[in-house]
């Protein structure tokens, strides 16, 4: 496993190791048990996660989360802390690292933005630029559901265009709480938005996301 993912994964399990199996998340209506066992069917059972791109297959996949759901929370832990099996697509470091720095850094927001007292996390400049990457090539798959044009843009000018159309919003902000806003966790990322306030509001309520 390659640095940023690495750490990344590290920090995800720490956080749902000390939130607890009950504790609630930004993903959906998930507990944090939800979410650990999500994280470790996409790593350890590829045939069912596969549900998350093809539609056909997404009540399996969800017959399977609910199984590992179900088993003792510290093992779940576990299982994402000492990464992924050795046959895994996600041993490769270059598929680790493409795949999991954006996931576990979401994921782990998804549990530090759930409670009320959080406060804004310290993302050095290289993560910055790592993050930023990424979100330069899932843009326009994040924003593909927007219903109007959706423009996003770093602090130092650099821009980039998750949707085409008009009327046109840009989001401002850091990369990882544009990421965060491309990954459909509108309302808690700390971005600023320019447009049509009715636009405005239309972005805000889309169903952003990969």
């Amino acid at each position: 496993m390659s640095t940023h993912a690495k750490r990344e994964r590290l920090l995800l399990a720490d956080l749902l190791e000390a939130a607890g199996p009950n504790a609630p998340t930004l993903c959906d209506d998930w507990s944090t048990r939800d979410l650990a066992a999500h994280v470790v069917v996409r790593e350890q059972r590829p045939d069912a996660a596969v549900g998350v791109l093809v539609s056909a297959l997404r009540d399996r996949m969800e017959r399977v989360r609910t199984e590992f759901a179900a088993k003792p929370y510290e093992e779940l832990v576990q299982m994402i802390r000492s990464g992924p099996p050795r046959m895994s697509p996600f041993s490769l470091k270059q598929v680790d690292e493409g795949a999991n720095t954006v996931e576990f850094y979401v994921h782990s927001e998804d549990v530090r933005r759930a409670h009320p007292d959080w406060s804004p996390r310290e993302v050095d400049p290289v993560f910055a630029d790592a993050l930023w990457t990424r979100l330069e090539k899932m843009a326009r798959l994040a924003g593909r559901r927007c219903p109007v044009g959706l423009v996003v843009r770093r602090p130092n000018g650099q821009t980039a265009v998750a949707h085409r159309g008009t009327p046109v919003v840009t989001v401002t902000g850091e990369p990882g709480e544009l990421v965060l806003f491309l990954y459909g966790r509108q309302s808690a990322a700390q971005v600023e938005l320019e447009g049509d306030k009715d636009a405005v509001a239309r972005v805000m309520e889309a169903g952003l996301g990969v």
